[in-house]
């Protein structure tokens, strides 16, 4: 925004219990949330099991910035800017591979895995240059916690750690669930564009007051009770960890049902070898719980999204178009219950899934919505009278309470306001 233009005044767009609808379409906003929230907070990239050997490299990104993620020939994570510093030419075209260094495919500047700039093309023409200074932009900050990467452009602030808080818990129960504790992210991504503004994803992705509705055909095909989880006798709950990170919390009803693997719709005697490696992990009764609890249902702010048995990550785009990158969630050493992971994450989410498309034409038609002018304001006032502290201080509410959007909303204000 210019030194000419007028500040905005996010008090005056966000209040406790309704936003207005400009947030979501004013393109001077998007750029001032890439400057706050995206390219200021830590935004999750990517996972260590996508850069296994010394020398992989994906192409990720931090809102619309593509980024290298790269494991270097010391097998050190480093997250490199992937733009050429001598005519700003996108460095690397390929969305992933193994190689030591990268060529500048516009006058074949060549970089090494870490960064630094190798040498030049025609090298006679630069006599007396310097290379150091001239190597790939990089992330300042990168943290990871238990194979989740994150950055920062933010040279301070507060860790990763004090940035997650309480919701490295379900980041542990999504953990649990794996014989090994750990995930191999192997089964590629899907990737969705939807025109539509980052925050009706960002909202809907723990708004329990919606599947009724929106997926009513799906649960008319299955024949689980998975539908009940939204009505008004659930026991599931919604939470807000602060920080923007929420939560769809559904251990309550699964434990009422006490069945293990209740959670993914099937029983201990269809995957046995899943089973046995649980129970040799971490002995029958601690396993039984785990598998009744089964995976959490969690949004971490701004863009890391675990449902149950997939993971989407929002990239932001435009202020009216988001990429939904996607894939089934895979347990290391796990593979009758990865095979169902891939097959059901294709049944909801792959080009002809039922879950996916019903939440895209809801967030395509908010997004036109919001721009019409009566009313202005959007309300997310649902449950206020009956929300709570559970037993570590952050708030819950019923399963279709809009906790989790006051939540979000909070945060988003601070940032924006600092």
């Amino acid at each position: 925004m210019s030194s000419t233009e007028e500040s905005i005044d996010y008090n005056a767009l966000i209040e406790p219990n309704r936003v207005h609808s400009r947030v979501y379409y004013d393109e001077a906003i998007f750029q001032e949330e890439l400057e706050k929230i995206w390219y200021r907070t830590w935004v999750y990239v990517g996972h260590t099991s996508e850069i296994p050997n010394k020398n992989d490299y994906v192409v990720k990104s931090i809102g619309p910035t593509p980024i290298l993620m790269v494991r270097d020939k010391d097998g050190e994570i480093r997250l490199l800017l992937n733009k050429c510093p001598h005519r700003g030419n996108q460095l690397c075209a390929y969305q992933g591979g193994n190689r030591t260094s990268f060529t500048c495919p516009y006058h074949a500047w060549t970089f090494s895995n870490t960064g630094d700039l190798m040498g030049f093309a025609l090298p006679d023409g630069y006599v007396g240059t310097e290379k150091k200074g001239l190597g790939l932009g990089k992330v300042p900050r990168v943290a990871i916690y238990r194979g989740f990467i994150f950055g920062s452009f933010a040279h301070e602030g507060p860790s990763l750690e004090e940035h997650l808080g309480g919701a490295k818990a379900s980041l542990d129960q999504l953990l649990d669930n794996s014989p090994t504790g750990e995930l191999e992210l192997t089964a590629g991504f899907l990737q969705h564009r939807t025109k539509a503004n980052w925050k009706f994803m960002l909202e809907n992705e723990t708004d329990g007051y919606h599947p009724g509705f929106v997926h009513g055909s799906i649960f008319q095909v299955t024949d689980s009770g998975i539908a009940n989880l939204y009505g008004p006798d659930s026991t599931a709950l919604t939470r807000d960890y602060g920080n923007g990170h929420t939560e769809f919390d559904l251990r309550p009803e699964w434990r009422r049902i006490d069945k293990p693997l209740e959670w993914f719709g099937t029983n201990e005697a269809r995957l046995p070898g899943y089973v046995k490696a649980m129970n040799e992990a971490y002995g029958d009764e601690r396993a039984r719980q785990i598998m009744i609890d089964g995976s959490p249902h969690i949004m971490i702010f701004p863009n890391l999204f675990i449902a149950e048995i997939q993971m989407f990550v929002l990239q932001p785009t435009a202020v009216d178009e988001t990429i939904q990158h996607v894939t089934a969630i895979q347990f290391k050493d796990a593979p009758d219950m990865n095979r169902r992971l891939r097959q059901q994450t294709m049944g909801s989410v792959g080009p002809a899934g039922f879950l996916l498309a019903d939440d895209t034409e809801m967030y395509e038609r908010n997004h036109r919505g919001a721009a019409i002018r009566d009313p202005e304001w959007l309300l997310l006032s649902r449950g206020e009278h009956r929300e709570r502290l559970d037993e570590n201080g952050y708030r819950i509410a019923h399963s279709t309470d809009e906790t989790p959007q006051r939540g979000i909303w909070r945060h988003y204000l601070k940032l924006m306001s600092e």
